[in-house]
């Protein structure tokens, strides 16, 4: 059996940055990168020495560590890499490999039916009567079968051995030839062939065929389960990494906000200071200062929340050390501005979606089980034959002897009795004449070695042909479990129709919901962009006095949200992108990844 084993060729990509780097107010826009907690809590940490009279809620800073994650020396993560470890470390996916392989077995289980089986069994047997002498036997019979795949039959070749001092056993086995008085032991050998063939019934599928070919299709049943496991493996890890993209970027452009009313905190104690702002207006920063520490802490959880849940799709082991490490992702999300097409995407789903293929498989298997029970409907006529060469032959010395025609103490009784009869009645007696007895043939004497010789004696070759035909009258097993079959085969049409339009579905949802995200994408950058000059506009307003802290702060914390909108409609364009992948099963073709398939043992 090959092994089993997934490759992942990808396509290498650099990126010099993953996301967009924060630009403050006024600056020019540039592209900010997905940072990992450290560094943000350094960009939060970095600030103008403040003065004196700078108020305890602007030195006091949210803790950003996450809980047992170490984040001085994060690991850089792409989407190919996190894919290449999903394959190679996913639980879930192991637990469908292992499943083809067993699969696997199950097929080389079955085919063992057809290895030949050799059996051996000597016998010794010891039989003491009553009266009369103790027998010794020994039989050594050898023989090997083989089920034949193609029509069905099965021969066995035997050879069989004998040696015997029971006169019964003497006379069944020369068929009287040799008679049953003579002394020594009698040896029997034989060797031939039989062969059964089915004419009718299992003649071009039999039960175990039937398995073997189930049991093929059901490979190719766990392997599509296989494939579309991994795919949605895949799935999970694309839209679990572009999560964490925007997780990260979401606690960026927090910590940049938050930035913004620590400077906006100091500038009003400065006007405090100053008497040109009244006391009650660093309660206002404050508050908001707060809030929009909050929402930094709750970003910073949600990182680890996104972090752990690509861990768990890409490591193996819940002792790895990299449960300890943090990821930075190095990819920035994809975007284009061609739309996808509807019906090359349908076309690509129902070519390869694996749940189709699994239901095409389960009519074949269906197909196989119809043509099996119609034939167990026809009568079984099978062809016997038989072809054996036999030989055997006596121990002892064989030499003429002569002996009375009545020499037995019995017979000797009956014969004077008559004689005695004849001569009261003035008859001649009967004679008593001496018989010579001539020496049998040479080749029947000679223990073991001459009845393995006699197997090849022209004489020996016996030869039989015969038919066996049975038939159930009613045959009512057969036509039911055919009926039944032809049932379930409109049971699994109708079950493929329900599970295309179920396709059909999901790859029309999905091509929409690639085309919402690219609009939003265009439309959150449109925003983002407002929204930056209606913050420089604002601060110029604030500046010179014609502006209040609220209307800051509402336009800072748009500005926040519309980068957040924007970061969060690029990456749910690639978490689209991937369950488009997913809905028309092109996950491997599009990431290069090569599946290997099953060992088909023929």
């Amino acid at each position: 059996m090959r092994s089993r084993r997934l490759s992942l060729r990808l396509i290498p990509t650099i990126f010099a940055c993953s996301l967009i780097i924060f630009a403050a107010p006024g600056s020019a826009q540039t592209q900010q990168i997905a940072k990992n907690t450290i560094e943000a809590s350094a960009e939060l940490s970095e600030s103008t020495n403040p003065s004196k009279t700078v108020s305890a809620e602007l030195s006091a800073r949210p803790n950003l560590s996450r809980v047992g994650v170490q984040t001085a020396q994060p690991i850089p993560l792409s989407v190919n890499d996190a894919i290449r470890k999903a394959l190679e470390s996913n639980n879930s996916i192991e637990i469908a490999r292992d499943d083809v392989r067993f699969q696997e077995t199950q097929i080389r289980s079955l085919l063992g039916f057809y290895d030949p089986v050799f059996n051996v069994s000597p016998t010794y047997t010891r039989n003491s009567n009553t009266g009369s002498a103790a027998t010794n036997d020994f039989n050594l019979n050898a023989d090997m079968t083989h089920f034949i795949r193609q029509g069905g039959g099965n021969y066995q070749v035997f050879f069989n051995n004998a040696r015997t001092e029971n006169a019964f056993q003497q006379a069944q086995l020369s068929s009287g030839s040799l008679g049953s008085s003579g002394a020594g032991a009698t040896f029997f050998s034989s060797s031939g062939i039989r062969y059964t063939q089915p004419l009718f019934r299992d003649f071009r599928i039999d039960n175990t065929r039937r398995n073997i070919k189930i049991a093929r299709r059901r490979l190719e049943q766990t392997d599509a389960d296989f494939r579309r496991q991994t795919i949605d493996i895949i799935s999970q890890v694309q839209r679990t990494y572009w999560d964490l993209v925007f997780a990260l970027r979401d606690q960026q452009n927090r910590v940049a906000n938050l930035n913004l009313a620590q400077e906006n905190l100091r500038q009003v104690e400065a006007r405090i200071d100053a008497g040109a702002a009244a006391p009650l207006a660093r309660a206002e920063v404050a508050t908001e200062l707060a809030n929009r520490e909050s929402d930094l802490l709750i970003s910073t959880q949600q990182i680890s929340v996104t972090e752990n849940n690509l861990k768990q799709l890409i490591l193996k082991d819940a002792t790895s050390m990299e449960w300890s490490q943090s990821y930075v992702p190095t990819d920035r999300p994809a975007f284009s501005l061609d739309p996808v097409s509807l019906d090359d995407a349908i076309k690509d789903a129902m070519d390869n979606r694996f749940e189709l293929r699994r239901l095409k498989l389960a009519s074949d298997i269906n197909a196989v089980d119809i043509d099996y029970f119609k034939n167990q409907t026809k009568p079984q006529i099978d062809l016997n034959t038989a072809f054996s060469l036999e030989g055997f032959s006596r121990g002892g010395i064989n030499n003429e002897f002569a002996t009375n025609v009545f020499s037995s103490r019995q017979e000797l009784l009956l014969f004077n009795g008559l004689n005695d009869v004849r001569i009261r009645q003035g008859l001649d007696p009967i004679r008593n004449e001496t018989v010579v007895i001539p020496a049998q043939p040479g080749f029947l004497f000679g223990g073991l070695n001459r009845s393995l010789a006699n197997i090849f004696r022209s004489d020996s070759p016996n030869y039989s042909v015969g038919v066996t035909i049975s038939f159930p009258l009613r045959n009512r097993t057969a036509k039911a479990n055919l009926a039944g079959a032809r049932i379930q085969q409109n049971r699994i049409e109708t079950e493929t129709r329900a599970q295309e339009q179920v396709v059909i579905v999901e790859v029309r949802n999905a091509v929409q919901a690639v085309e919402t995200a690219r609009q939003r994408v265009l439309t959150s950058r449109r925003a983002r962009e407002n929204a930056e000059i209606q913050l420089e506009g604002e601060r110029r307003l604030f500046d010179s006095g014609r502006s209040t802290t609220f209307l800051l702060f509402q336009r800072e914390n748009t500005l926040t949200n519309a980068r957040n909108a924007e970061i969060r409609a690029e990456t749910d364009y690639n978490k689209s992108l991937a369950d488009l992948q997913r809905a028309t099963s092109t996950t491997f073709e599009l990431n290069n990844i090569v599946v290997d398939s099953p060992s088909n043992d023929k």
